[in-house]
């Protein structure tokens, strides 16, 4: 038996723009209803857009990939064909076994029915027995959190009503394939967070899971590979780390970073930043690094008067995703004294566990405590970490290693 639960061969999607009918039966009557009754009227120009474009690719059974890429790339209408919602202009789909989909809010449910008959219309839908989606139902209630309301029709359920109970149908029916759109986003963090570990409990048990989403950290931490969708053609499929890291340099991200920054206008403070940059070891200024190259941050700063209590911090974000903030007192907390006036300068490097990726100083800043900011700094200062061979001493690390850091710790052993 074969272990594809998901085969797409060079499917193509045509929309007209103009044109009502984008292919559910529901817009093509309505097409004919109003070209019937308005046959004489002037018609609007159309425009053929090619939303998808001999895509092709497979999907192993307990496989969970995210599909990742701008707003219009194509990714809702991938999902609308892989969930029959809409058949492609062109090419071949073949998939094996149920599919369970959450697209966007409203979709699968009937308004006029309750929570508790939308279940079971549902698991009918999927081919269930009504004796297996009993079996399931305190479990579906439970996990939605909206027992109170489960027997209220579904068109008075706020949006984050809907996701729960729509997200927990999908999740406990058991279909074989569980396609999920950014409807998730609708949901509060902690519900998101139950998601993301149900979806991970689903693929555990085999099941197959496509994921959509703009949030890189969610496609890397639940995802074990990644499409990247560009103007309806896949750009990149491979691993989740490094076709994230495409995309994101793909979109010029970098290009709005800058590796050194000089003040233009004194702020009225009685301290601020003069400059700021980043370098390599050799002092050479850049923002472009390799996996495990050092990396320095230089800081001058100003202070006017005598101050106490002055501290200088900076935040790091990777990929979206707040990765530190450091105070220049967190080690020497000697400087929490009277700092004289004068220009200092700083010297710091960042830690080599950093993996490849986007990195941006959300801000610089100088500060005392109970008195907020003196000055901060809000320009793009970043830089990317690349993929790259490492040193033969590290010759075993990979870059599309799960987990947040690129540290290689060393292993003593002894017989």
């Amino acid at each position: 038996m074969s272990d594809i639960a998901i085969s797409v061969e060079n499917v193509s999607k045509l929309y007209h723009i103009g044109r009502k009918a984008s292919g559910s039966l529901r817009e093509t009557i309505s097409g004919k209803v109003d070209r019937l009754f308005h046959r004489y009227s002037e018609q609007p120009d159309e425009t053929e857009f090619w939303a998808l474009k001999d895509v092709s690719f497979e999907i192993k059974q307990g496989d969970i990939v995210g599909v990742i890429g701008k707003n219009g790339a194509g990714k809702s209408t991938l999902l609308k064909i892989l969930s029959r919602i809409t058949e492609p202009t062109s090419g071949r789909i073949q998939i094996n076994g149920r599919v369970g989909s959450l697209l966007e809010v409203g979709t699968g449910f009937h308004p006029e029915l309750s929570g508790r008959e939308n279940i079971f219309l549902n698991g009918s839908i999927l081919g269930m027995r009504r004796s297996e989606i009993q079996s399931k139902f305190d479990e579906i209630v439970d996990f939605s959190g909206i027992e109170k309301f489960i027997d209220t029709p579904v068109k008075r359920y706020s949006s984050g009503m809907y996701v729960r109970l729509a997200f927990a149908v999908a999740a406990h029916l058991e279909p074989e394939v569980l396609i999920i759109d950014e409807v998730l986003a609708v949901g509060d963090a902690e519900f998101q967070k139950k998601c993301l570990g149900k979806m991970q409990d689903v693929a555990g048990h085999g099941r197959t899971i496509i994921f959509v989403s703009h949030n890189m950290i969610a496609v890397q931490s639940l995802c074990e590979s990644a499409i990247y969708l560009n103007q309806g053609s896949i750009d990149k499929i491979g691993f989740t780390e490094p076709v994230v890291n495409y995309y994101l340099n793909s979109n010029k991200i970098s290009d709005y970073y800058v590796p050194f920054w000089k003040l233009q206008t004194t702020p009225d403070s009685v301290a601020y930043f003069h400059s700021i940059q980043l370098s390599d070891n050799e002092g050479k200024v850049k923002s472009e690094f390799n996996l495990f190259d050092e990396i320095f941050i230089e800081l001058e700063y100003v202070v006017l008067f005598e101050q106490k209590g002055i501290h200088l911090f900076f935040d790091l974000e990777y990929n979206g995703l707040f990765l530190l903030r450091s105070f220049d007192t967190d080690a020497d907390t000697f400087r929490w004294g009277i700092r004289n006036p004068g220009t200092y300068k700083i010297k710091f490097k960042l830690p080599k566990y950093l993996k490849s990726g986007q990195y941006i100083f959300n801000s610089f800043g100088i500060g005392i405590p109970g008195m907020g900011r003196l000055h901060s700094v809000d320009s793009q200062i970043g830089f990317t970490i690349n993929e790259s061979d490492p040193t033969i001493l590290n010759k075993s690390y990979s870059s599309h290693r799960q987990g947040l850091l690129a540290e290689v710790i060393k292993w003593e052993m002894n017989k």
